[in-house]
């Protein structure tokens, strides 16, 4: 069966549907805007090899939908605080676009991405951590 609408149109009809961010206007809010909450969504693997955002939340994309809905067994409380922007972010920013038009489809006003995703993140120099760093400082905000 012949595929009659391709991922690039699907990522540009999210795209018009959704708040897209750039890098600078993240990095800008990064550290001082305490309504932003990045949300990495590439899988595990992704985050082993090529690092992540500090302060990000890791939500891996097949699992999203599932920690979003309150109604879900997999459900995560930090998605239901509305005080926050949830700017999502993957590897180049076709995930994300389609996993904040899925988000938006289910109800969430405030969700956006990162156009580029963490490919155009780290071509501009922005502040990176390694996943073991990332998960220690998790760690210790979990303990205390």
């Amino acid at each position: 069966m012949p595929i009659t609408k391709g991922f690039r149109a699907l990522v540009a009809e999210a795209t018009a549907q959704i708040t897209t961010y750039s890098v600078e206007q993240v990095r800008e809010r990064l550290g001082t805007d305490p309504r932003l909450q990045l949300v990495d969504i590439r899988d595990v693997r992704e985050l082993e090899r090529d690092d992540t955002v500090p302060g990000a939340l890791h939500a891996p994309r097949g699992m999203l939908e599932f920690w979003v809905d309150p109604e879900s067994p997999y459900f995560k409380p930090v998605f239901a605080d509305e005080s926050k922007e949830f700017v999502l972010f993957c590897g180049a920013g076709w995930r994300s676009a389609l996993a904040t038009k899925a988000l938006r489809d289910m109800g969430m006003n405030n969700v956006a991405h990162i156009d580029g995703g963490f490919a155009a993140w780290t071509r501009a120099d922005a502040p990176t951590e390694t996943l073991e760093a990332h998960k220690a400082r998790h760690d210790a905000r979990k303990a205390s």
